[in-house]
């Protein structure tokens, strides 16, 4: 026995041995995919979902895996590459490529095209389809954005979460979610979150509503609860703004609430049945009105770069009636925001007059959501025939308006009207919006790309999509947020809410929020106007509606 072992061990297990790793490379052969070598030209496009073909993507952005629709098809081999030599060959209908030969090659790229061919056999033969393309821009992305998911379901929001995603690879967190609050008794809505300055000092903010209301502010590992409202304030904050250098932020208090439709395939409107500015200080913990008349509805703060100049929609509304929540509930369309400014003075923290930006009513449209990109040379915002909730709105669209770097003298040089600093060059951008509704959107850290909210693949379910914003002022055309797999937006029955960019993650953990969320709020304390004049001081601080009165007073955007 000891010698058949001996003649095992020395010549035939040295054989069977070369031919395991023979087979085995025969084997890897056979798997590797390869691009057909005889096909015919093909003159139809490629149908797959989602199409992304055509848009600029960023070096860092994860892979943009997509399906092939399959039509009569029996195979299909999609071949992506650049002309410097880089390339990845996949197999099969569901084309998701590997996390790192796919930034291995986008790196190789950059400031370059990449090509990508689909080639599909039917009827025993190969077709190539036309060759579609990317262009990898040279800038990147921020690596990080946040969101909140909510069911498009108008009543229903104690289903939610605010998210946090890495636009490097697929990595997703919820940051928070509400459902253990979620009894009709005890219910809890929350609003978006807000970074500061993208999250680069890791410091940001979001709202809970009902239970255990409050103001959540994270600052690292830190995080605290405030509650903005006062006996002198419509409500707590709703829409924030962070200033870019002091401890202030921005806010609209806003009197919310639903109309349904019962013909009008866009189901509600949300409407303002009042609201104003204020301005909280982080450091003294006071609250200040900013903008506070009856007859204007103030909403969407945003500050420019340089923090000299708070930009915001409002919009001018004489009653027909004495009720005016009734009077607006059938006459919602004739409210139009227009896009205004007030300068301000970083020593006195004081306000000047208002100033007209961007007259929309006089085109009979409305403006909502002005954001200044970071070299303060545009105002980006979306435009609709009336309101300023346009998420639902079919005829939302993002527009641009170039601002020229003129800056005034002080801040009593400009009254009410335009600024001699605006252009009145608004226009839409066509490459990114859609027949569907666009609507929230911010722009990235370097302001080479804009996050936009997006109803165009359905109509009914947000989306979001991302646009390469070049240095000449072009939009690009965009790209939908990639996923792991090409179905992941098809069997979200949940819509994108609010999404924001960030350079480095959420630090809190969801122990650290909650333990926040179920502590007391501290108060903060009114001081007045933040004006440097005061102007009219009419809006009379109502009851806070319930829940059952106006079921959308919580709801958020």
């Amino acid at each position: 026995m000891k010698g058949l072992r001996d003649i095992y061990q020395k010549y035939l297990l040295p054989s069977l041995r070369v031919r395991g790793w023979w087979a085995c490379l025969l084997l890897l052969a056979a798997c590797t995919p390869s691009v057909p070598t005889t096909f015919e030209e093909a003159t139809w496009e490629p149908a797959v979902s989602p199409n992304n073909f055509g848009a600029t993507l960023p070096p860092n952005i994860a892979p943009l895996n997509f399906r092939i629709l399959r039509g009569d098809a029996s195979e299909a081999v999609t071949h992506l590459h650049s002309l410097k030599g880089g390339e990845i060959i996949v197999t099969g209908w569901d084309v998701c490529f590997d996390e790192d030969d796919w930034h291995r090659l986008l790196e190789q790229t950059r400031g370059d095209s990449l090509y990508c061919d689909i080639y599909l056999k039917a009827y025993g033969t190969w077709e190539h389809l036309p060759t579609q393309r990317f262009f990898i821009a040279e800038e990147e992305i921020d690596p990080y954005i946040t969101y909140r998911l909510i069911r498009p379901s108008y009543v229903t929001y104690e289903e939610l979460t605010i998210n946090q995603r890495c636009l490097e690879s697929f990595d997703e967190r919820v940051i928070y979610e509400n459902m253990r609050f979620e009894d009709s008794e005890q219910g809890q809505c929350i609003n978006c979150h807000m970074p500061r300055n993208w999250n680069r000092d890791a410091q940001s903010q979001f709202h809970v509503r009902q239970k255990l209301g409050g103001t959540i502010f994270i600052n690292g590992s830190d995080v605290t609860k405030v509650n903005v409202k006062t006996d002198s304030t419509l409500s707590a904050g709703v829409y924030p703004a962070w200033h870019p250098t002091l401890n202030l932020i921005a806010y609209s208090v806003n009197e919310t609430g639903q109309v349904f439709h019962t013909l009008d395939p866009q189901k509600i409107e949300v409407i303002d049945y009042a609201s104003d500015l204020i301005l909280y200080d982080l450091d003294a913990n006071t609250v200040q009105h900013i903008d506070r008349t009856t007859s204007d509805f103030e909403s969407f703060p945003t500050w420019s770069p340089d923090g000299r100049t708070l930009y915001y929609i409002a919009a001018h509304y004489t009653p027909r009636a004495d009720d005016i929540d009734a009077d607006l509930d059938t006459n919602y369309d004739q409210l139009h925001y227009n896009l205004y400014a007030r300068d301000f003075d970083l020593s006195t923290r004081r306000f000047g007059p208002r100033r007209l930006v961007f007259d929309a009513e006089a085109l009979g449209k409305s403006a909502s959501v002005p954001r200044i990109s970071p070299d303060g040379k545009y105002l980006l915002f979306t435009l609709a025939d009336y309101g300023q909730f346009h998420i639902w709105h079919k005829s939302a669209d993002l527009w641009l308006l170039p601002l020229s770097n003129e800056e005034p003298d002080s801040l009593e040089s400009h009254s009410c009207g335009t600024h001699p600093a605006t252009m009145t060059s608004a226009h839409p951008l066509e490459a990114v919006n859609s027949t569907e509704a666009e609507s929230y959107h911010a722009w990235s850290s370097n302001g080479r790309w804009i996050l936009c909210s997006s109803r165009r693949d359905d109509g009914n379910y947000t989306r979001l999509y991302i646009s390469y914003f070049d240095r000449k002022g072009q939009a690009h055309h965009p790209f939908r947020l990639p996923q792991r797999t090409a179905d992941a937006d098809d069997l979200l029955l949940r819509s994108y809410n609010a999404a924001e960019f960030m350079v480095q993650p959420v630090r809190a953990t969801s122990r650290e929020l909650t333990r926040a969320v179920k502590a007391d709020a501290r108060p903060v304390s009114y001081a007045g106007s933040a004006l440097l004049s005061p102007e009219a001081d009419t809006t009379q601080v109502r009851a806070v509606p319930s829940s059952a009165e106006r079921r959308g007073a919580s709801v958020g955007y």
